[in-house]
């Protein structure tokens, strides 16, 4: 445990080194807040707009207040704060070999599996992190919100608390260790990223759309991880994807029970995959 703490030691100042982990972590901030505030306002304001269809703007005004923000945090995580987070994870892995780090890591530090375990607590500390400060962000512009429009402000109950927090750490940190099994896999950044981001904004999603066609295929694309977070997301209170709007990404072809015990298995799955693939194989 020891050797796996100073391993995650040495990765976090690796990573916080790293502009691209910055960059990537600001892109995220700045959609949640353009879709989940900037649209929904404006949308409120005119009396309608983009993926506000069919949304009254009463409803649009109760999703900008602060009691709100526990379902706004996990709005975008299945889909888009998936597609960062797995190239945040596949990039951290894919780069270290790359680099060479971890070849050096490997024939001179503590051992293979110390230095992926470090890598997965290193990136666990910035998924829990980036959690907390989306919280925390959404939760003050709701709070001005609801300054400049006049209205008293009601938080958030704490359970309901507790229930985004873990849920959207449980969400990303699924997809960020899905991105380090890539990464390691591939043993490249630029074809980890590649096929991640194919895999989370495209291929689910055909798969999920020909689903509705192929009865033989709904239930496997009702197992895959975008499904299963999606599903997620929506038992927390985030608006399921329809014809008349939604979140891209958000479904409800699972309840929150089956959702939840299909992401940790994933979340441990792809764990054990990357351990597997260091152990086993050669380090060139």
């Amino acid at each position: 445990m020891i050797t796996v703490m100073v391993s995650a030691r040495a990765e976090l100042l690796r990573l916080r080194r790293w502009p691209a982990l910055w960059v990537m972590l600001g892109v995220w901030l700045l959609l949640n807040i353009i879709f989940d505030y900037v649209f929904t306002y404006l949308g409120y304001r005119n009396g309608g707009g983009f993926g506000s269809e069919g949304v009254s703007r009463e409803e649009l005004f109760a999703g900008l207040m602060p009691a709100a923000v526990p379902e706004a945090v996990v709005q975008g995580m299945p889909m888009f704060g998936g597609a960062i987070m797995l190239t945040l994870g596949a990039l951290a892995a894919g780069s270290g070999y790359g680099w060479g780090t971890w070849k050096s890591a490997f024939t001179q530090g503590p051992g293979r599996l110390a230095v992926a375990a470090g890598t997965l607590v290193a990136l666990a500390v910035i998924v829990v992190g980036l959690v907390v400060v989306t919280f925390a962000v959404d939760l003050g512009i709701s709070s001005t919100l609801a300054t400049i429009e006049g209205q008293s402000i009601v938080w958030p109950a704490v359970d309901d608390i507790v229930r985004a927090l873990s849920g959207g750490v449980l969400i990303l940190g699924m997809w960020v260790v899905a991105g380090v099994a890539v990464g390691t896999l591939s043993r490249s950044p630029a074809l980890a990223v590649g096929l991640g981001a194919v895999w989370v904004l495209v291929v689910e999603n055909l798969l999920r759309g020909a689903g509705t066609l192929l009865d033989w295929l709904g239930p496997v694309t009702d197992v895959m991880p975008g499904t299963v977070a999606g599903s997620f997301a929506a038992a927390l209170g985030a608006t399921p994807v329809s014809e008349e709007g939604g979140t891209p990404g958000v479904v409800t072809n699972l309840s929150g029970g089956p959702a939840v015990a299909l992401a940790l298995a994933y979340l441990v799955a792809f764990a054990v995959m990357t351990g597997a693939l260091v152990k086993r194989r050669d380090i060139d």
